[in-house]
């Protein structure tokens, strides 16, 4: 895959909302991981002519190596355990409680944040199509989909630009369609599919959200 494969996010945006609509897909609504995924989600939003919100969770990362994820827990505290690390480590399952009402509470803090004094979206029967601008290991994907699995929602679709395959695979297994623009190879990082991969400010990120509302 060519390294610029998207110039920008909002354009990667508009490639899947495009791809969603030839499928046939439609939604209910599209949630977005901040901050990442909501340049995308708008562009997707607004294709499928559906309302635009979020849902977040936070990476557990390990003791010595933070990027190595233990696991991640979403606002509403459905966690995901990244199993095989348990399984070839030794974890100290107090450290990973602890770090979960942590990364709980930086979660539910995040979400406060961008939705304000706007309540939580009912999911109940509703398809769903949950977007980010990219997964590598997909640990916050997973804790959010737990989150919006307990909601009781009709279908789940995941919409993903890049992805490698494995996670892919596994993301597929778990919902009821993926969508996913580009499965590389030789996946390296999610930014290698990107022309501008610069950070997304929570200011600018929350504008995507108004621009809805």
């Amino acid at each position: 895959m060519a390294p610029n494969r998207f110039t920008d996010r909002e354009q990667a945006g508009a490639e899947l909302g495009e791809r969603l609509r030839e499928q046939g897909i439609d939604a209910d609504i599209v949630l977005a991981i901040p901050r990442g995924g909501l340049p995308l989600g708008r562009a997707v939003a607004d294709a499928l002519d559906a309302p635009l919100d979020i849902v977040v969770a936070s990476k557990i990362g390990a003791p010595h190596n933070p990027e190595y994820a233990l696991g991640a827990v979403a606002s509403d505290g459905s966690v995901w355990r990244n199993e095989e690390a348990f399984r070839t480590s030794a974890i100290d399952e107090r450290y990973f409680e602890q770090q979960r009402e942590t990364e709980r509470a930086n979660a539910r803090e995040k979400a406060r944040r961008y939705r304000g004094d706007r309540p939580e979206p009912d999911l109940t029967d509703k398809t769903v199509i949950l977007v980010d601008d990219g997964v590598a290991t997909g640990s916050t994907i997973r804790a959010c989909l737990e989150q919006i699995r307990n909601a009781d929602p009709a279908s789940i679709v995941v919409a993903l630009p890049v992805g490698p395959s494995d996670t892919i695979a596994e993301l597929a297994a778990a919902v009821d369609e993926m969508v996913c623009l580009e499965v590389p190879t030789r996946f390296r990082a999610v930014g290698q599919a990107y022309d501008r991969f610069d950070q997304v400010s929570d200011e600018r990120a929350m504008s995507y959200l108004d621009r809805g509302a």
